[in-house]
């Protein structure tokens, strides 16, 4: 800004004008306005901006008189009797909803530019940006990398540009190509794959009936997201195993949608019901977004008829240590969340058993290749019923489908609905 502007600018952290010696921040704030009248017209940066902003009177415990005091002397010196009309003053923090109310008035930050996550497109161009000094392969699909990282920010997608440079150089490649970008992707999410992992076979059969289960709860759910990829690799310290999916950019989701997305996720525990009788601890984190997601469904969306168009979510959790609603309200939710997803799991054991021999195919599939992609589950079990038209396949290492040592690299996304490690952020308030 300061360089469209033409003007100088003055860059400081929230946390320099804060000192245990009283009177310094205050001085601090003196000084630099003091200097940037001089400079005028300029801008004055402050980063981190909540390590002197916050709101004051709140917490009388944990109050800080000489934080109080910088905050005070900023705000004379931003909007006081003497006008500085000559200075415009930027500030950047992650924590909006701590700030002190008088710091956002009119007169202080006029203002305020959330800078979310970017979306799809958002996402291609910084990959434009940050594949500048790396020597790509001319076969790059930039658009298909933007679409495999939803919910990634921008340092994110250095990260995995720098990985993907690593990884080629270490195979003595002339450039980076997209096979690359997949490994890293996946030791971005999932950390490094686990080759010297060792897992009984009754396991790594449980795993791939667990993971088929979601990937054909996917495959035949209208509303789920379309697959990527299911493997049985092991990844970081806990996943096992995965099924990718590539959602959709939106916004807003109705019932069916997230039942859907509930059925996806309670697929594995389903598919390990009904080949082994018994059920596994591999479900623990899927049990969690489907928690999650039935609880937000009923207290914060209302999309529950027995409680109503209500939402008891408070955005600025105040309420810490009350709840918005008495103990027989509680108990109604409790019971109509327990009551929902025991719903969904009875219709996840209806779809997979009506389907029991596509998911015995997937999961002697993945025994045998441990990596599959929508191409191969094609092959396997037919097109996906609710896909308006064929897609391009899915890019994959030549020979895959012919038994010789499966891909290593495999993509785990971030709001996956079925992923072993992840939560579902896309459904939660």
């Amino acid at each position: 800004m300061a360089g469209e502007a033409q003007v100088p600018f003055f860059s400081m952290s929230g946390s320099d004008f804060v000192e245990m010696f009283v009177g310094v921040g205050a001085s601090r704030v003196r000084d630099l306005f003091k200097q940037a009248r001089e400079k005028a017209p300029c801008i004055i940066f402050i980063d981190e901006i909540d390590a002197i902003g916050r709101a004051r009177g709140k917490n009388a415990m944990m109050s800080n008189d000489e934080r109080e005091n910088t905050l005070n002397q900023l705000l004379v010196e931003m909007d006081g009797f003497g006008g500085d009309s000559g200075i415009i003053i930027l500030a950047a923090t992650n924590r909006p909803d701590v700030l002190d109310s008088a710091l956002l008035r009119p007169g202080r930050f006029d203002r305020q530019i959330s800078i979310d996550r970017p979306d799809v497109k958002g996402r291609e161009d910084i990959f434009r940006v940050h594949l500048k000094p790396i020597k790509v392969s001319q076969s790059l699909d930039i658009h298909k990398l933007a679409e495999q990282t939803p919910g990634f920010a921008g340092a994110d997608i250095a990260n995995i540009c720098n990985e993907a440079a690593l990884i080629a150089a270490r195979k003595g490649k002339e450039g980076v190509d997209m096979d690359d970008f997949n490994d890293a992707i996946d030791r971005v999410i999932g950390g490094l794959e686990k080759k010297n992992k060792i897992i009984a076979p009754h396991e790594k059969e449980i795993i791939a009936y667990h993971e088929a289960g979601h990937a054909i709860c996917g495959w035949f759910l209208e509303h789920a997201y379309p697959l990527l990829k299911v493997t049985i690799v092991p990844r970081g310290t806990a996943a096992l195993g995965y099924a990718q999916y590539t959602p959709k950019e939106q916004y807003l989701y109705n019932t069916d949608q997230l039942l859907d997305q509930i059925c996806m996720t309670l697929g594995g525990r389903a598919s390990e019901q009904i080949f082994f009788g018994k059920i596994s601890t591999g479900a623990s984190n899927d049990l969690q977004q489907v928690t999650r997601t039935a609880y937000s469904m009923i207290t914060v969306y209302g999309m529950n008829e027995k409680v109503g168009n209500l939402s008891y979510y408070d955005p600025q959790q105040e309420n810490q240590f009350t709840k918005p609603f008495s103990e027989e309200t509680g108990k109604l939710i409790d019971e109509q969340a327990r009551e929902l997803v025991e719903k969904a799991y009875k219709r996840t054991l209806g779809l997979l058993t009506e389907r029991k021999s596509e998911v015995e195919k997937l999961a002697k599939a993945l025994l045998e290749k441990e990596v599959l992609f929508k191409s191969d589950v094609e092959a396997l079990i037919g097109r996906r019923p609710h896909d308006e038209e064929p897609e391009e396949e899915d890019p994959q290492p030549a020979g895959l489908s012919e038994g010789v040592p499966p891909y290593d690299g495999s993509i785990k996304q971030v709001p996956s609905a079925s992923s072993d490690e992840q939560q579902n952020k896309s459904t939660i308030a």
